[in-house]
């Protein structure tokens, strides 16, 4: 009986193979310290660039991560079955074929908080919260292999390389960087948290100091790069023969260095936050107080080091999409302060247009109950209305990313910069995210504290008389991300204030996320000094406006 039974076992009821894993190391010259983070194993079918590269949050990879703490050199963390997966949810649903492969280690900093709360999350190098191009993080070498759960497996990288840190642009004659230490922001994290600005200067700066400018505070998306592309090169054409020629500057640089354009001062801000690339630029339970960072320290040392009219008139606020949200809170919050603002396709200004999600009514943010469906709802589409993307499958790509809010993206951001601190002190997500469910104690959280819209319908009687003619609103009416609705709320509410509110909103058709109206990029500088002109007070100094 027993040698039947082992001849059965031998033959046809084989054990089965052992299921398919990543086992994943760094060696002691890569980093010697323990270590937390997460672990990330990333596959593709495309050889270039590296699959960290190809990692997006509009056309994602397939990839799995898996978190460790206090990983030594040599010790193996193992990415299989039981790993977080996206968009397969397993790597035992990876289709047997040839791929390329590659991992990747998110290291995590503790930060003791003035909260109370201590937090493991990525510390900003300057990269803007890009997990997969951070200076310190540690990733494998590209490897060719056949993958089958089928046949399983174990698979070893080596996490053998670490990324370079990224070093500030070296200053030139126009262009200058500003880096040092917030003490406000640094206080509530517990660690050294850093903020800065690159500076855009105008022709003739250097000519007479005795001329001061307006400054034009460009809002958005973390970049150390020069403001506007100013000094970037256009690619020469190739001719009917294949030769490369022309090239030269931009026409943005063009317009900047010619003899009519108004001279002032273009700022970018770089301040991301261990959430996200950008603070929102607001007072925040989680990320901290941004807003007061850069009203009373980064714009204080930019009037003090740079030639700049220190007026509310001559600070005016521009941005798009994350930056045209930043350019109206920044207006709307601090009323006297900033001369005007001009907003391109602004996220969510009214949480009863969250994209397309009503925060206050609906009980579930990722389906619309129709009878006996459940239907999904998206979260882009393109200007034929064609579906890219669910709200689903954005967060879903987020909590692999990583979890308690730590993916590094939009959704994580905004429920980190709009809700309330939650018990293990990340954020108190407003969504379920296994379901999708609201939770109304967050929803109210968020309107009583950032909804844009219900700010100004509560203070306008205060507040009002500041802002007459100082918010300007475009956006696509097909804005990728469904934007275009939470304008209309807002724009509905700003017809019927009184005082008047004076400003504009304006809608492209058919037009797309982010559409910043019909002006070129000098052009619509060229509309912001005109407005700030508009504004000085007689007996100013126009020597800025009139080169």
């Amino acid at each position: 009986m027993l040698a039947g039974f082992a001849a059965v076992v031998a033959g046809s009821w084989a054990l089965p193979a052992a299921p398919l894993r990543f086992e994943v190391s760094f060696p002691a010259e890569a980093r010697r310290e323990p270590v937390d983070g997460r672990v990330f194993v990333l596959i593709t079918r495309k050889a270039s660039p590296e699959p960290r590269l190809q990692m997006s949050y509009s056309e994602p990879i397939p990839f799995f991560a898996q978190d460790v703490e206090g990983l030594r050199a040599g010790e193996p963390a193992v990415v299989g079955e039981r790993a977080d997966g996206f968009p397969l949810a397993s790597v035992a649903a990876i289709p047997p074929g040839d791929y390329f492969v590659q991992a990747v280690l998110n290291v995590y900093t503790t930060f003791p908080r003035a909260d109370g709360h201590v937090v493991r999350m990525h510390a900003d190098q300057w990269e803007g919260q890009s997990p997969m191009v951070s200076p310190g993080n540690l990733h494998s070498e590209v490897k060719r292999l056949h993958l089958d759960p089928g046949q399983g497996g174990t698979i070893r990288l080596a996490l053998d390389r670490v990324i370079p840190s990224i070093g500030v642009p070296a200053d030139t004659e126009y262009v200058k960087h500003v880096r040092f230490e917030s003490a406000l922001l640094s206080k509530f994290w517990g660690r050294p948290i850093w903020i800065g600005a690159t500076i855009l200067l105008p022709r003739d700066y250097s000519k007479d100091t005795s001329v001061r400018y307006p400054v034009d505070y460009e809002q958005g998306h973390f970049s150390i790069g020069p403001p506007g592309g100013f000094g970037v090169q256009e690619e020469p054409a190739e001719d009917a023969a294949g030769e490369r020629r022309g090239g030269g500057p931009n026409e943005f640089t063009k317009a900047w260095m010619s003899d009519d354009f108004p001279r002032l001062l273009l700022v970018t801000f770089q301040h991301p936050t261990p959430y996200y690339d950008d603070s929102y630029a607001v007072d925040s339970e989680n990320t901290g107080p941004y807003a007061q960072a850069l009203l009373t320290e980064l714009i204080p040392y930019i009037e003090k080091h740079f030639r700049v009219i220190p007026e509310p008139w001559a600070r005016i606020l521009w941005g798009g999409s994350t930056g045209g949200w930043e350019a109206l809170a920044l207006q709307i919050f601090h009323p006297d302060f900033f001369g005007g603002t001009f907003s391109a396709c602004p996220d969510p200004v009214d949480f009863r247009a969250f994209q397309l999600v009503n925060i206050y009514d609906w009980e579930r943010a990722w389906t619309v109950r129709r009878g006996w469906m459940d239907v999904p709802v998206s979260g882009e589409r393109n200007t034929d209305g064609l579906v890219l993307s669910t709200m689903e499958q954005q967060l879903g790509y987020e909590r692999v990313r990583g979890p308690q809010g730590r993916s590094g993206e939009q959704w994580d951001a905004w429920q980190s910069t709009y809700g309330p601190v939650g018990s293990d002190g990340f954020f108190q997500p407003l969504f379920d995210p296994s379901t999708g469910a609201i939770d109304k104690t967050v929803a109210s959280y968020w309107h009583d504290h950032f909804d844009l819209r219900v700010y100004l319908e509560r203070h306008w009687a205060e507040i009002g008389p500041s802002l007459v003619g100082k918010i300007h609103i475009t956006t696509g009416e097909m804005d990728s991300f469904y934007l275009n609705n939470a304008v209309r709320f807002l724009e509905d509410f700003l017809e019927k204030a009184r005082p008047a509110y004076g400003g504009s909103v304006l809608y492209g058709a058919r037009r797309p996320h982010c559409w910043a109206g019909p002006l070129s990029s000098p052009e619509r500088i060229r509309q912001q000094a005109q407005y700030a002109a508009a504004h000085e007070p007689p007996g100013g100094d126009s020597r800025w406006w009139k080169p």
